[in-house]
């Protein structure tokens, strides 16, 4: 039995001036890790600004476990399944991390002050800050902050997770940590993330959707990404000038992208040569409704 979709959302449209960055998306999430990659300008934060009901469309409709944003109640209660964490979470550096979550949750109509410090401790657990709790945002690290804003994220255990460009800035240690919390995070609920990391697509999602300009130019999963750069990337001593992509490697030779000459020495693709063939025009492949 196929089980609702936490976000049902059809013709999405937004424009700022002349430039749309919203062009008639749709799309269906459901349980698990969604990645959403696309070069800058893309729409992908302006699709998660939508989503979180932060900015309306100009266009369209969607629901939040069955909750219609359009409305006033539709939309508080919207508000009150999801989580978000934007790309720069705005921290007040002065609050300590407890304070910062404990004023989110305020925010969250977490009304009844016994319930909401327990509820506030547990998400400061669940992303592993409880020592650090008391401790000023302006004295952790970039990580330990990231980890903060993920806590409020988590606050009321919504449904449903946004989340725009957690890893950006983090070194190697903080981007693997970040990522075990995001894979806990994405076990029960629905999981938007956001990135530019397409190692991070790989190795957490379950589907991605690629956009460019606005629009959704695939969706799949990452393997039907990958795939599409099957037979389709090669090495070469030079720069095959005929590809679509090439770039030196680590071992001297190059690795190319696109239409491989005859006899060519063809390389396992990866999902990152997938996505540079949606990028460079291939044909759109999107998953229906």
């Amino acid at each position: 039995m196929t089980t609702a979709p936490t976000v049902s959302a059809s013709g999405l449209t937004l424009r700022y001036g002349g430039t749309a960055a919203l062009d008639d998306v749709s799309l269906r999430l459901r349980e698990g890790i969604t990645g959403l990659i696309g070069p800058n300008g893309a729409g992908k934060t302006t699709l998660l600004r939508v989503l979180a009901t932060a900015v309306p469309a100009d266009r369209g409709a969607f629901a939040v476990l069955g909750h219609d944003p359009g409305t006033t109640a539709g939309r508080q209660e919207a508000r009150r399944r999801l989580g978000y964490l934007p790309q720069n979470p705005g921290f007040h550096l002065d609050f300590t991390a407890f304070s910062f979550v404990d004023y989110v949750a305020i925010l969250k109509e977490l009304t009844d002050r016994a319930a909401r410090h327990r509820e506030v401790r547990r998400v400061l657990e669940a992303v592993d800050l409880s020592d650090v709790r008391g401790k000023r945002i302006k004295r952790l690290s970039g990580g330990m902050r990231q980890r903060v804003a993920l806590a409020a994220a988590l606050l009321g255990d919504p449904g449903l997770l946004l989340l725009d460009e957690p890893t950006v800035g983090l070194d190697p240690e903080q981007r693997m940590r970040f990522r075990e919390l995001i894979a806990q995070a994405g076990e029960s609920r629905t999981v938007l993330l956001s990135t530019h990391q397409t190692e991070d697509v790989a190795m957490l999602c379950h589907r991605v959707i690629v956009m460019v300009r606005g629009r959704i130019h695939f969706e799949g999963t990452p393997a039907e990404l990958t795939a599409r750069a099957a037979g389709r990337v090669w090495s070469s001593a030079e720069r095959d000038p005929g590809a679509r992509a090439g770039w030196r490697t680590g071992l001297g030779t190059f690795r190319n992208v696109g239409d491989p000459p005859r006899g060519a020495a063809l390389l396992e693709p990866t999902l990152e040569d997938g996505y540079l063939l949606v990028l460079d025009g291939e044909p759109a492949e999107v998953a229906s409704l």
